[in-house]
C-alpha cells in the first residue's frame, strides 16, 4: 500500500532519532527533534480545529523550521503551500487568493510578507512558527489516504494568473519510492537540498532524504550568487547527492568553481527541469569519473518527474543529444501526432505522460484541467499533454526536441510568457508589447525578450523593467527590450511572434559581429 508522505520518516526518527535530519548553516535538527516538532505543529493546528483538506500557507523562510512546517500540516492532514518570499506582493496577493487557506504559518522577518497581503486572506488564522517546548502528546488519528493531496505547488499561468497544481501523497510516495530504490539513497547519505520548497524538485530533496533516513543539507539561496559558495559548500558538508537545475552546473562550470579533480564525496549527479547543455555536462563527467549522472524530466503536473536516463560514459562531443530516457517506475512517456496515436521511430510528435505521477489537475478550475488533462486513448485512465515535443528512437529512448507554445525554461524556472506579457500590459506607457524568447549563449537557457510601442510616452527598456519589477519574480523579468514605432503583424492582424523573436535575433548578431553583447534596450 502506498503510504502517506509524512510516515516513512516517522519510522526513520523512531529508528535513529539522533541521526541528523536537516540542516542550513548553523541550524540544524535531528530526527527525533523534527518529529517532535512537527508533531506540536500538528497538534496546535488540529487544536485550532483544522481538518483535512485545510489549506496552510506557509511564510517560512528555507529553513529546517520550514521542513518541520511542512511535516505539521502533513500530520494534521492539512495540504501545506509554500509561499515564495521572493515574488513581488501583486503575485503574492493573487497565490494567497487562489489558495484561500484556513491557516497562514508565518516565522519572523518571512511574516512581514503575510501582513502586505493579508487582505487577500481575510478569514485566515494566523499561527507564528516558533520551535517552543517538545510536545510528546498523541495525535489523534487523521484519515487521509493516497488521494489525499499533500501540497499545492503555484506556479506560471499563462492569462496573468499563477496556477496551482494539486499534488497527492499517492504522487509523491510513487515517486520517491521508486527513486529511492533506483538511486539507492541510505542513512549514509548526505543530499543537497538546493531547489526552493515553492519548486517541485524541493520535494524529492525533502521527503526523498527523510523517508532513507539520510542527511539533508539545505542550500543557502545567497550562494547561489557565488558558484564558489556552492562548491565550497558540497566540500564541506561531504555532499553524496547533488540534485538541482541545469543552469547551476552552468554557472559552476563556467566560473571554474569545480575543481579539476572533482568533487570527491560525490557519488549520484543529478538535475532536472531544463536541458543540460552537453558540453557542461562532459566537462562535469570527465572530472568525476566515480559519480553516475542521471537527467531526470518532467512537469509539476506529473509530480517531480516522470523519466529518467543514467549515462553509460561520457557524451563523445559537445553536440551528442542526451535522451530524457524512459519512464520512471509507475509513469510513462508517449508520443503522439493530433489525433492522439503514436508517430514512428524518429518522428518529432507531442509529448503526453501517463501514469501514478499526474496531478488530480489544477486548484479550482476544471477549465485547465480538463484542457491539459485528457483521456488515455488506449482506454481507461487521463494523460497529460507536457506542451513539450519530442521523439523517440529505434533503442525506445526519448528525447526532448522543444516547446511546442509559449511556456519556456529559464535558469530552471518554468515561465510562461503570457503571465510577463500581461504584466507589462499594464503599464500605462505601453500601446502594445509582445515577450518572447530567443536562445542565449550564457546559461540562462533562454533570454526573455519584450518588444513594446510606446502610447504616449516613449520610456526606455531599463525603465520599463523599473516599473515592471514590482509586478514580477526577479526571474522573470526581461533582460532584452526593443521599442518600435508598432508591432509586426500577420495576415490576420495578430502580433507577428515570430518576427518578433526574428527582431531579437537580428540585433543579437548585429552586436555581435560588432564585438558586443547583445542589448539590453534597443530603440528601432
Amino acid at each position: 500500500m502506498t503510504p502517506l508522505i509524512h510516515e516513512p520518516f516517522l519510522e526513520r526518527a523512531q529508528e535513529a532519532p539522533e541521526r541528523l535530519a536537516v540542516t542550513l548553516d548553523d541550524a540544524e535538527l535531528t530526527y527525533g527533534e523534527l518529529e517532535r516538532q512537527s508533531r506540536r505543529i500538528a497538534a496546535t493546528l488540529l487544536e485550532h480545529g483544522a481538518r483535512p483538506g485545510d489549506r496552510v500557507c506557509l511564510f517560512v523562510a528555507k529553513s529546517p523550521d520550514a521542513v518541520a512546517a511542512m511535516l505539521g500540516c502533513l500530520r494534521a492532514g492539512c495540504v501545506y503551500v509554500p509561499i515564495d518570499l521572493g515574488s513581488p506582493p501583486a503575485r503574492l496577493r493573487l497565490i494567497v487568493e487562489a489558495a484561500d487557506p484556513r491557516f497562514v504559518l508565518a516565522a519572523g522577518a518571512a511574516g512581514e510578507a503575510f501582513a502586505q497581503v493579508r487582505d487577500a486572506a481575510p478569514s485566515a488564522e494566523v499561527l507564528e512558527l516558533s520551535r517552543g517546548e517538545p510536545d510528546d502528546r498523541e495525535l489523534p488519528a487523521v484519515e487521509l489516504d493516497a488521494a489525499s493531496p499533500a501540497h499545492i505547488l503555484f506556479t506560471s499561468g499563462s492569462t496573468g494568473t499563477p496556477k496551482g497544481v494539486v499534488i497527492t501523497h499517492g504522487n509523491v510516495a510513487t515517486f520517491v519510492e521508486w527513486a529511492n530504490g533506483y538511486f539507492g539513497l541510505s542513512p549514509e547519505d548526505r543530499v543537497s537540498g538546493h531547489a526552493p520548497f515553492h519548486f517541485d524538485l524541493s520535494t524529492f530533496d525533502v521527503f526523498g532524504a527523510l523517508s532513507a533516513g539520510a542527511e539533508l543539507h539545505l542550500v543557502p539561496p545567497a550562494a547561489n550568487l557565488l558558484p564558489r559558495d556552492l562548491a565550497a559548500l558540497i566540500e564541506r558538508r561531504q555532499l553524496t547527492q547533488w540534485f538541482s537545475v541545469p543552469s547551476v552546473f552552468a554557472y559552476m562550470d563556467k566560473l571554474r568553481a569545480v575543481p579539476e579533480s572533482g568533487f570527491a564525496s560525490l557519488r549520484r549527479i543529478i538535475w532536472c527541469g531544463d536541458v543540460l547543455p552537453t558540453p557542461v555536462l562532459r566537462s562535469w563527467m570527465i572530472r568525476h569519473p566515480h559519480a553516475t549522472f542521471t537527467n531526470l524530466y518532467g512537469p509539476t503536473e506529473a509530480t517531480i518527474a516522470s523519466s529518467y536516463h543514467t549515462l553509460e560514459a561520457v557524451p563523445p562531443d559537445d553536440t551528442s543529444a542526451v535522451p530524457i530516457g524512459v519512464g520512471c517506475g509507475g509513469e510513462e512517456l508517449l508520443v503522439l501526432d493530433e489525433a492522439l496515436q503514436p508517430v514512428g521511430a524518429g518522428v518529432v510528435g507531442d509529448l503526453y505522460i501517463a501514469g501514478a505521477g499526474l496531478s488530480p489537475g489544477y486548484w479550482r478550475d476544471a477549465e485547465k484541467t480538463a484542457a491539459a488533462f485528457l483521456a488515455d486513448p488506449r482506454g481507461e485512465g487521463r494523460i497529460y499533454r507536457t506542451g513539450d515535443l519530442a521523439r523517440r528512437e529505434d533503442d525506445g529512448l526519448v528525447y526532448f526536441v522543444g516547446r511546442s507554445d509559449s511556456q519556456i525554461k529559464s535558469r530552471g524556472h518554468r515561465i510562461e510568457l503570457g503571465e510577463v506579457e500581461s504584466a507589462a500590459n499594464t503599464l500605462s506607457q505601453v500601446r502594445e508589447v509582445a515577450v518572447v524568447a530567443v536562445d542565449a549563449s550564457d546559461f540562462e537557457g533562454k533570454a526573455i525578450c519584450c518588444a513594446w510601442a510606446p502610447s504616449e510616452h516613449a520610456p526606455d527598456g531599463e525603465r520599463l523593467r523599473a516599473e515592471l519589477q514590482p509586478l514580477l519574480p526577479s526571474y522573470m523579468l526581461p533582460s532584452r527590450w526593443l521599442r518600435l514605432p508598432s508591432l509586426p503583424k500577420n495576415p490576420n492582424g495578430k502580433i507577428d511572434r515570430r518576427r518578433v523573436r526574428e527582431l531579437f535575433e537580428e540585433a543579437a548578431r548585429a552586436e555581435a559581429a560588432d564585438g558586443g553583447a547583445a542589448p539590453a534596450t534597443r530603440s528601432g
